[in-house]
């Protein structure tokens, strides 16, 4: 059997036929999406319609969706998983991100534009 890709998570495929839920399985255990698919069609004929139906779209409810782009860091990971999960929880950690990074330019105009830094120049030159 091949190796499993538990690192790279079990997300709805974008690219797949019906909610992408098969092929994200397929993608996640590494097999063929065929054979994903013929043992889905082959539990919806022996086990019935309505559960196998049921469990499928309760998958592609519940399935993350596969990121637009791959992750480049563990941060963009959790940064999707939270923004996926919670998107009120992602967007309060992008707006603490860009006030932190405000703050840290104010300070840096401050210093740059004070009194005390024009009159250090004019006597340093």
């Amino acid at each position: 059997m091949r190796n499993f890709s538990r690192d790279r998570g079990l997300y709805r495929s974008r690219h797949g036929a019906i909610l992408g839920v098969c092929r994200g399985i397929a993608e996640y255990l590494d097999i063929s999406v065929f054979w994903t698919r013929v043992v889905a069609v082959a539990l919806l004929v022996f086990t019935g319609f309505w559960p196998v139906l049921g469990l499928y779209l309760l998958a592609g409810l519940l399935m993350k969706p596969e990121p637009m782009m791959a992750f480049t860091s563990e941060d963009s990971r959790e940064f999707y998983d939270s923004y996926v999960n919670s998107r009120g929880q992602a967007l309060g950690r992008l707006k603490r991100t860009f006030d932190t990074l405000s703050r840290r330019l104010q300070r840096i105009e401050d210093a740059v534009t004070a009194r005390e830094f024009d009159w250090e120049r004019r006597f340093n030159r």
